[in-house]
Order: C-alpha cells, then sequence, then structure tokens
C-alpha cells in the first residue's frame, strides 16, 4: 500500500511552557517531531511526506530528518485544519490516494499501530484512525468544577493518530468546515461532518501526545523501553 504523510506542526505548544516550541524539545537525544516522523521515514510504503510549519519556523530545516527527498513543508494556518489542509494541497497525493495526518508530538507510534491502521484501512469504506476505549469513569461538572453527574463509558473512545483518509475527501471535509465557521479538532470529526463514519482501530495507550513537561519525561521512558532512546 502507497500512501503519504501529513503533519501539522505550526503550534507553538503554549501549555507545555518556554519559548521553544514543544515539537522542537529534546527527546533522548532528537527533537520530539524527528521522533514523530521517524516510522514514516523509514517506510518505503511512504511516497512523500509535507509538514505545515509557522511562516517565521527557522529550526525545521536544521533537522537531518529533512535531507529526506520525500519531504516536502508549507506554511500552516491558525487552526489545525488549516494547516493539515494546506499540508493536504502541497503533499502531492491524487484525490484517491491514500493520506495518514500524524501529531507531530506524538513521539511514541508503534509499528504494529501502523500496520493496523494501514490493514484496516484498504478495507475500504471512510477511512480509519487509531483509537483507545475510555476505561476511566467519566464525570461531567458544573460551572463550579462540581459533580453534576457520572457520564456512561460504554463505546466512547478517545482519538488517537495517525487518522487515514482519501486526500480529496478530507480536503473538501475541511474546506466544507471552514466554509460552514467550523473548527474541527481533529480530521475524523470533518469527515463525520460530511456524513462518514471512519473505522476505530485500537491503538495503544503508550502512543501518546507530549502536551506538559511531564509527558516528555513518559515518552523517554518508552522509547529507551523499546531501545530508542
Amino acid at each position: 500500500m502507497r500512501y503519504w504523510l501529513v503533519m501539522p506542526a505550526a503550534g507553538s505548544g503554549q501549555r507545555f511552557g518556554g519559548d521553544l516550541p514543544k515539537q522542537y524539545q529534546l527527546l533522548a537525544g532528537r527533537a520530539i517531531i524527528e521522533w514523530a516522523l521517524a516510522p514514516f521515514l523509514a517506510d518505503a510504503r511512504c511516497a512523500g511526506l509535507c509538514v505545515a510549519l509557522a511562516a517565521d519556523d527557522a529550526r525545521f530545516a536544521q533537522l537531518p530528518a529533512t535531507s529526506d527527498p520525500r519531504l516536502r513543508t508549507v506554511h500552516g494556518g491558525a487552526q489545525r485544519a488549516d494547516s493539515v489542509a494546506a499540508a493536504l494541497a502541497g503533499c502531492g497525493a491524487g484525490a484517491e490516494d491514500w493520506v495518514l495526518v500524524h501529531d507531530a508530538a506524538r513521539p511514541c507510534l508503534a509499528s504494529e499501530e501502523l500496520e493496523r491502521l494501514l490493514a484496516a484501512a484498504s478495507q475500504g469504506g471512510e477511512g480509519a484512525l487509531l483509537a483507545l476505549p475510555l476505561a476511566d469513569t467519566l464525570k461531567r461538572s458544573g460551572e463550579d468544577d462540581r459533580v453534576q453527574r457520572t457520564e456512561p463509558r460504554e463505546r466512547l473512545w478517545r482519538a488517537l493518530t495517525p487518522q487515514m483518509f482519501r486526500a480529496g475527501r478530507l480536503l473538501e471535509a475541511l474546506e466544507l468546515a471552514r466554509a460552514a465557521g467550523q473548527v474541527p479538532t481533529d480530521e475524523a470529526q470533518a469527515v463525520e461532518a460530511m456524513g462518514g463514519a471512519p473505522l476505530l482501530v485500537a491503538g495503544s495507550a503508550l502512543n501518546i501526545k507530549v502536551t506538559t513537561p511531564a509527558d516528555l519525561a513518559l515518552a523517554e521512558a518508552i522509547l529507551r523501553m523499546r531501545g530508542g532512546g
């Protein structure tokens, strides 16, 4: 199976703190974004990669990964959906080609997860995404942060990345969302708004997204456990 990889990386990662965007924080000797790109750079089935960067980003070009001839960059936008749309338009994929969207701050994707996603999406349908069934008890609060009720968790999943769709279908979904004034928080939400029903593929709890310094320490422990530190 041939596919393209799109990565939105134009954000500043304000929740992480500091002046350095979180995708460039060092993790086991490499920038987080390098770890996030690594599984796809190592995969011969990945025909091309496109990373959406902030207009003033001067750091990405200094990374060793940029020597790969399959890698392109574009300027991202204010919202995730804007960056993904820009990267889709610039990645070189045809409308019927498969495209994976992966977070720049998700450095611990395992090869087994990627294989499950590719296998599931190749069966057809509206695409697929890695996700985790919720295991914790869910509480809904009022404005005073006191519990109002307990929410049922059956059939609820936490969305991960990569998420995988036909390039033309995803670009259309993102453009329709923008025209409607909607800001989808992930690509599946945009496809759902068009009536699509992407397949949920069980991912790993170790496929974490680095948001805080504590996440960075956890990600390093995961990579060292796998021998990648």
